[in-house]
């Protein structure tokens, strides 16, 4: 879950240690697309490690990754032979020069205003290819995933040990602590984070405002349907071959 904190350099370097690749989840669903892809754009890629996998299974194309968080891209840059962009959806200026777009680790979630929703999705229809497409997740709402998120639920790294501590749904939106501490840091650290959850039809809103076509909806990575327990939106959206260029916010 990228967010603002991870400017800090030493936390940024946990991150990928905190959320490991797991088996079965987001980067290997999206892997197959990038590797299709001749040219892609990470949105929110933090640490890179989606593209650093691309590469290292042997993509020879471009790639592309974009993140607010400095302490991000720090880690990021260990690989030279991927562009590293500072910044974020609100600043990019690409102009149909991707096959492929992705925004993994449910960074979809830090847009929180209607006016950045409709930037993001104008900015990656402008960054598309016409038939480009652009793949990304919510949680679902309807299964209630913050009620989990506990300090009874811990991730370990080393001798860090991280938990959330969540406040209550309301109005689309869950804020939440994340703790982190560590034997050998003079006192834990802390971060704020706040969430917006969609459910579909406003997020096809969203996307069909931005003149981008819902190709494929699941509700988990083995590409079962979106039910109402369904622990994820996953969406896969187009830019069409042909029509009028989005409207911008």
């Amino acid at each position: 879950m990228p967010d603002e904190h991870y400017a800090d350099v030493d936390l940024a370097a946990l991150y990928d240690a905190l959320n490991p690749r797991d088996s079965g989840g987001d980067y290997e669903f999206y892997l197959p697309m990038i590797m299709a892809a001749e040219s892609v754009l990470d949105v929110g890629c933090g640490t890179g490690s989606l593209l650093h996998w691309a590469r290292e299974s042997g993509h020879t194309g471009r790639l592309v990754g974009l993140d607010p968080a400095e302490g991000m891209l720090v880690q990021a840059r260990r690989r030279s032979d991927i562009e590293w962009v500072h910044g974020d959806l609100s600043t990019a200026s690409w102009d149909a020069e991707f096959d492929f777009a992705v925004m993994s680790g449910h960074a979809f979630q830090v847009l929180l205003t209607d006016d950045e929703l409709r930037t993001a999705f104008s900015a990656i229809h402008r960054a598309l290819k016409p038939g480009g497409r652009f793949g990304f997740e919510t949680r679902n709402p309807a299964a209630r995933g913050w009620e989990r998120w506990t300090p009874a639920n811990v991730w370990e790294a080393g001798d860090v040990r991280s938990w959330n501590d969540a406040g209550p749904f309301e109005n689309g939106f869950v804020s939440f602590t994340t703790t982190y501490e560590s034997p050998s840091w003079d006192a834990p650290r802390y971060s704020e984070s706040t969430l917006r959850f969609l459910d579909v039809p406003a997020l096809t809103a969203f996307v069909e405002e931005a003149g981008l076509v819902v190709d494929e909806q699941y509700g988990y990575w083995d590409r079962s349907p979106v039910t109402g327990s369904s622990p994820e939106i996953i969406t896969l959206a187009r830019r069409p071959l042909t029509g009028s260029p989005a409207t911008s916010p």
